[in-house]
């Protein structure tokens, strides 16, 4: 069997797993750095390695159009395209359906998009998103699901999240490829019902990892975690559970705790890239006068790029506009992601995950960071 989870031990619901694929196995819980056009932005490769990440993502509405999935097939598929020998997930394309939306038609039939580069019209069925994705050779295909806005009407919460399990049945029908595994989508914006009957439905077709997704679209922190405490019973136990474009460090450890497994999001690279830098004390925001003159680290332990130099430095980066910075910062936002799920995997081994969050949550909420500001909500977390 090429994809196989076993789970190895709980604490509570938090779980500590191995998902196994053809290009390696991921110990979980995980987080995989973005990569949607075939990089992850502002590093190379070796350099994502070096953060600790085991799986990375790509993106099949981004690939499609450029450079086309068939010049990266040519090419000897993303793993090679991009040089990079772990697994990869790929999207499928659902979440444009949301942050394009403008530019997007949806039939039962497929989603019509009307390329954000050139104007041109791509349509995207569940049977072409698959086709994209196994041209692609990514180890996970996500389905195509129907992602919305949120707060909406009760009657397009419900179409949307129906829609989303006709065509992951479509997905799974257009499947040719056996070393690749198919993960369906779980909806159902803040309704928990919908949302435990959208599980149930998918669990039917038995693929071999679920997601959750439609969220990080406007809902609070509070309702998401409302969701997950519904939706993660109900998941199969034997598969693994991704949480998808999830989020702050504190996000991550309240999923973990409902027993979330994977995760993705643009925060640690799109932050970095922004002069702000996660850490054990919240978030630095590197272009304030209180670094100027600053020789420490960021962080004392941590063994990024970044930290091998002070946050005077770093600031300095930033202020003349050297590329080096947003390179240094993402480095070291990755690191404090992996780091994260890395010491919370040894938590629930040892069955303290709940003092292992705990302690991080207190330090975030009320160490005064070096420009006198509280970390007190997730809010601050961004830049």
């Amino acid at each position: 069997m090429q994809f196989r989870f076993t789970l190895h031990r709980t604490d509570g619901s938090a779980r500590r797993g191995t998902f196994h694929t053809p290009h390696g196995a991921v110990d979980t819980p995980a987080f995989m750095p973005v990569g949607t056009q075939a990089a992850v932005k502002a590093l190379t490769i070796d350099q994502v390695r070096s953060t600790g990440a085991q799986m990375i993502l790509g993106n099949t509405y981004h690939l499609a159009l450029r450079p086309g999935e068939q010049v990266i097939r040519d090419m000897g598929g993303l793993h090679r395209f991009m040089g990079w020998d772990g697994p990869i997930l790929t999207d499928s394309g659902g979440f444009q359906l949301y942050s394009l939306a403008q530019n997007t038609k949806v039939t039962e039939q497929e989603a019509t998009f009307r390329s954000h580069i050139d104007g041109s019209l791509l349509a995207l069925s569940p049977e072409r998103a698959i086709a994209i994705q196994e041209a692609l050779g990514s180890d996970v295909a996500m389905v195509l699901d129907h992602v919305i806005a949120l707060p909406a009407a009760d009657d397009v919460i419900r179409d949307a999240c129906e829609r989303t399990i006709r065509w992951a049945a479509r997905c799974k029908a257009a499947a040719t490829r056996s070393d690749q595994a198919q993960f369906a989508i779980i909806q159902g914006g803040l309704d928990p019902e919908l949302r435990v009957w959208c599980t149930m439905q998918l669990a039917k077709l038995d693929f071999p990892g679920y997601a959750v997704g439609g969220l990080s679209v406007g809902e609070s922190p509070d309702e998401m975690v409302r969701v997950l405490d519904v939706v993660c019973p109900a998941m199969p136990a034997d598969k693994p559970r991704y949480l998808m474009g999830v989020g702050t460090p504190q996000d991550l450890l309240n999923a973990v705790r409902r027993g979330i497994d994977l995760f993705d999001c643009v925060m640690p690279t799109r932050n970095g890239r922004n002069a702000l830098a996660f850490t054990d004390e919240g978030p630095l925001r590197l272009r304030n006068q209180v670094h100027q003159r600053d020789e420490r680290p960021l962080e004392q332990s941590c063994p990024c790029l970044a930290c091998r130099h002070s946050r005077a430095y770093l600031r300095h980066l930033f202020l003349a506009d050297e590329m080096l910075g947003p390179i240094l910062l993402t480095h070291h936002n990755l690191t404090y992601y992996q780091r994260l799920l890395a010491d919370a995997r040894q938590a629930i081994e040892q069955d303290r995950f709940v003092e292992y969050m705990e302690a991080k949550v207190l330090g975030w909420r009320n160490r005064t960071l070096t420009n006198g500001q509280s970390c007190k909500s997730p809010d601050q977390w961004s830049g």
